[in-house]
């Protein structure tokens, strides 16, 4: 692609927006990038400034979407009916995101990897892998550095591995990931989408470009991604139709022996690819807790195979790796009570998976009340929660959830309350787990920092 001399807006700031500024820059773009937000006292606006970028915050002034752009970049947080985005399309100017911006300067082989819940895990896994293999790879997007940030460097014999949105994916048209993974669908982000249909949907563009050379990761284990193989819904102007992958699948399992692909048998995790059985390591050896990152060892697992990695190198690391902060994290144990800290669960899948992850949990759950009744917690409460410590603003929702699974519960005005609560209330053997299955907003500015409040919590006991 070439953008020398063509005027391109790039809208919201953020650290994705910026580096897809400095990108386009350095092929000799006109930018400019225009934020809601004021930018007076901004760092990240200054350092744009001081290239020559022009930085226009405060709102969207008219005349800033125009006919003689060439491009849009926006913000994948930013919705499709916004005004600026709005008249981006009708006036026929393309809309992407910055990792499509991203892949068009790539020289190297990209993994790409989405899925409803474990995406950073899964991501952060496939980098530790490769890494240990001796295969070079770069690991951003969601997570990390931006793609824009990293990709005019990269090389054809590195990988660059990116954990994807829905967000981000919904503004791509010719990303093509050599080897793409999906890891799970749950309804989420409703509120963006509008449709599960279109969240599904966004998440399958991921593979919309794939061709026979290139590789496709599926859970085997839930019947709407396996889907995506036969039914790839491909979008061309006004017409849609439904066709199966080009790419070729490999699934992962944990309930079932598979003819192609990585999966377990006889509490072992077992890799046959190419007609080529081989048998990486026990299940008990690996070391995160909970069915959903044995999920996530076997997807990352796949992957790294199919990227030419050794299985020895794969299976050290699933023995090594305990976690990435925040997602089902071990922090301390005190008087025989462990402690977890996963406070990137913002929906109820994710929590059910945290909470599944042990016997005898004392919860911590609650945040941003999105009218959600989160009664299909019901049955996890039954069978793994002792007791429920409710915070935010969706803390009677919850409460409500725990009388309904005959479990007791408590409100506690402040996440440092919760801990004390949720310690008074365990005893040796249980798990006090920070499973919110809502967003921080109500009460934190992110779900890190609540993360960070809560384990600061726990050491202060």
């Amino acid at each position: 692609m070439t953008y020398t001399g063509q005027q391109i807006l790039v809208l919201g700031l953020a650290r994705s927006g910026a580096a897809a500024a400095r990108l386009l820059h350095q092929q000799g773009a006109n930018v400019v990038i225009n934020d809601q937000k004021p930018l007076a006292d901004d760092p990240l606006a200054a350092d744009l400034q001081a290239l020559g970028i022009e930085v226009i915050g405060g709102g969207h002034p008219e005349g800033i979407v125009h006919p003689g752009l060439a491009l849009v970049v926006k913000n994948p947080g930013i919705p499709y009916h916004a005004a600026p985005v709005r008249q981006a399309l009708e006036l026929g100017i393309p809309v992407i995101t910055e990792v499509e911006l991203a892949y068009q300067f790539s020289k190297a082989p990209l993994i790409g990897i989405t899925g409803s819940n474990g995406k950073t895990t899964t991501t952060t896994l496939v980098g530790k892998m490769l890494e240990a293999a001796g295969v070079q790879s770069v690991v951003g997007g969601n997570i990390g550095l931006p793609l824009s940030e990293v990709a005019e460097r990269m090389r054809a014999d590195q990988w660059l591995v990116a954990e994807l949105s829905s967000f981000q994916l919904m503004g791509t048209q010719e990303f093509r990931p050599k080897i793409g993974a999906l890891l799970n669908l749950s309804a989420a982000h409703l509120d963006y989408h509008g449709t599960f249909e279109a969240y599904r949907d966004a998440k399958y563009r991921l593979f919309a470009n794939q061709g026979p050379d290139d590789v496709a990761v599926l859970n085997w284990d839930q019947l709407e991604v396996q889907d995506v193989a036969h039914h790839l819904r491909r979008v061309t102007g006004d017409s849609s139709w439904q066709e199966p992958l080009r790419s070729k699948v490999l699934y992962f399992s944990t309930h079932d022996v598979l003819e192609e692909g990585v999966f377990v048998k006889d509490e072992y995790i077992h890799a046959t690819m190419n007609g080529k059985n081989v048998s990486l390591l026990p299940v008990a050896d690996v070391a995160l807790a909970g069915a959903h990152n044995l999920q996530n060892v076997l997807a990352a697992a796949a992957i790294c195979l199919a990227a030419g990695a050794a299985p020895e190198a794969i299976a050290e690391v699933a023995r090594t790796f305990r976690g990435v902060e925040h997602r089902t994290e071990y922090v301390t144990s005190k008087q025989g009570v462990d402690f977890y800290n996963d406070s990137k669960a913002t929906n109820a899948a994710a929590a059910t998976q945290a909470i599944t992850a042990f016997e005898n949990v004392v919860l911590i759950a609650g945040g941003l009340d999105r009218g959600v009744d989160f009664l299909e917690l019901v049955p996890i409460f039954e069978k793994h929660v002792k007791h429920l410590v409710a915070i935010g603003q969706a803390a009677d929702t919850l409460l409500h959830v725990a009388k309904r699974a005959g479990r007791t519960g408590e409100k506690a005005d402040s996440l440092e309350q919760a801990v004390e609560l949720a310690a008074r209330s365990a005893t040796a053997g249980d798990t006090v787990l920070l499973s919110p299955a809502c967003a921080s907003w109500d009460m934190f500015g992110s779900f890190e920092e609540r993360g960070s409040m809560f384990k600061k919590a726990v050491h202060t006991l």
